[in-house]
C-alpha cells in the first residue's frame, strides 16, 4: 500500500482536492506523474496551479519542507513551466 496525499508533508486539503481531481491520490500517483506533469493537468482543468505547488510536490518527493527545496531545482522548474507557457 502506498501513502496516501493527506499523509504527506507539503500538501494541504486544498491541494489533495485537486490532485484527486485529477485521479492522483498518493505518493505512488505523485510520483509516476511527477510534478510538472501534475501542474500541467490541473492548468489544463483550469484549476490555478502555481509555481508553489510544484515546488511543494518536489519538495516532499525529496523529504523536505517546500522552503528547503534547492535553488538550483528551483530555478530548473521556473524554466521548464514557463516553457510551458509559451
Amino acid at each position: 500500500m502506498t501513502t496516501p496525499i493527506s499523509e504527506l508533508a507539503n500538501l494541504g486539503p486544498k491541494s489533495e482536492a485537486w490532485l484527486n481531481e485529477i485521479g492522483i491520490f498518493s505518493k505512488a500517483d505523485i510520483e509516476r506523474v511527477g510534478s510538472v506533469g501534475i501542474y500541467r493537468r490541473l492548468r489544463a482543468r483550469g484549476l490555478p496551479a502555481s509555481l508553489n505547488l510544484v515546488y511543494a510536490i518536489e519538495a516532499m518527493l525529496i523529504g523536505e519542507h517546500w522552503t528547503r527545496l534547492p535553488a538550483n531545482q528551483k530555478a530548473e522548474l521556473r524554466a521548464t513551466i514557463r516553457e510551458l507557457a509559451s
